[in-house]
């Protein structure tokens, strides 16, 4: 297998790198922050004629046909950013479940939309229980009038305030896996309560959305009502690779700066990069840094090709990054010293963002523990 990147995905890294570096310094990064909303219109639209929201959208509905190896080029060089904004959100987890699941028909209401950037959409999946499995789905929808009414909470929605529609997990029936169906939910629907969420990581909003009594028609089902786990499950999947290629994205950033603080900062009359100890810490950062990449480009590889090892990639490429992304920004800090600590510079920005990535789609311990199941499941399903 050739582990490196085609001349055209190097040349799209390269696009979306010098975009970044002239639209997304720190400066736009922190007044973003401040903002409720996290994002621009005009930066928005520029990324929109850039093509990066149509990328991994079907041609048929007006995307580019790629696949999430190209997602990969393009997250990684958002995370050395700390981009804010709600690409994530609507591109990864929004258009990835209507391409997954959609039928023709929803596919051509909403991903054309999507693709133009008229239209954003997210996942709201998580609950109290802040549980990433299927007995976390607790938010019931019951039938009636031809449709489904939802009541309940969900919490940490990713840019629920910037979407048009919500992706929502609900249960109709059933435990566990069993009962679990998709909704889409436009968020301006009667019932549906929203409020920004104050959290560590101000860089990426996490919202409250609440349901209370909101009616959907059955055309709102992405796939079939009672199985929509399976889905759910290839969407996190695909989720999770994406999230992993921004964090190794912000691993190699804070890893250069380190380096190149570590040249000039001098104590005792040498730079401190002359100290055994600080080059410990460099090279175990480069470690974890470059395993990181390697586990997520072949998760990505995987998904993207829809192999049977996909799933078992991407839990161990999760698990693995989240680890690693939260280790290299504190060493980061600890290498910076004293400045490192300050709110006027940018590493807390980074440690924040590892923080909340690390959490996100479960952490390393919920993921080796996925990890584990298909291995343990392996000979079973050998055996049959």
């Amino acid at each position: 297998m050739d582990f490196g990147f085609s001349e055209e995905q190097d040349m799209l890294r390269q696009s979306v790198r010098g975009f970044l570096a002239a639209e997304c310094p720190m400066t736009y990064v922190r007044q973003m922050m401040e903002d409720e909303r996290g994002f621009s219109d005009d930066q928005w639209k520029k990324m929109v004629a850039l093509g990066w929201t149509s990328l991994i959208i079907p041609e048929e509905y007006g995307g580019a046909g790629l696949n999430m190896v190209d997602m990969v080029v393009v997250l990684e060089e958002m995370g050395k950013v700390v981009f804010p904004g709600p690409f994530f959100a609507s591109t990864i987890l929004g258009g990835i479940a209507i391409d997954l699941g959609g039928s023709p028909a929803q596919k051509q209401q909403w991903l054309p939309g999507l693709a133009t950037g008229s239209l954003r959409a997210t996942l709201a999946q998580v609950e109290e229980s802040g549980r990433w499995d299927a007995d976390g789905i607790q938010l019931t929808a019951t039938a009636a009038g031809g449709g489904f009414v939802l009541s309940g909470t969900k919490l940490f929605v990713h840019d629920a305030h910037n979407a048009d529609l919500l992706i929502v997990p609900v249960r109709t029936g059933g435990a566990g896996s069993e009962g679990v169906t998709l909704l889409v939910v436009e968020r301006k629907a009667k019932g549906v309560g929203l409020r920004v969420l104050k959290t560590m990581d101000q860089t990426r909003k996490l919202c409250e959305v609440t349901f209370d009594g909101v009616s959907v028609g059955n055309d709102a089902v992405l796939g079939e009502v009672g199985t929509g786990w399976p889905l759910l499950d290839r969407l996190i999947d695909r989720a999770k690779v994406a999230l992993c290629a921004e964090m190794c994205g912000g691993a190699q950033k804070v890893l250069d700066m380190s380096v190149e603080y570590a040249k000039v900062r001098e104590q005792f009359g040498k730079p401190i990069g002359s100290f055994q100890a600080i080059q410990h810490k460099c090279a175990n950062m480069m470690v974890q840094v470059e395993s990181a990449k390697s586990a997520t480009y072949y998760a990505a590889w995987a998904v993207a090709n829809d192999v049977p090892e996909a799933h078992l990639a991407a839990c161990m490429a999760k698990a693995y990054t989240s680890d690693a992304y939260r280790f290299v920004s504190a060493e980061g800090i600890q290498i910076h010293g004293g400045i490192g600590f300050t709110w006027e510079h940018d590493m807390h920005l980074y440690f924040k963002r590892a923080k909340g990535s690390e959490v996100t789609f479960g952490d390393a311990t919920h993921n080796r523990e996925l990890v584990a199941q298909v291995v343990l499941d392996a000979p079973e399903s050998a055996s049959a």
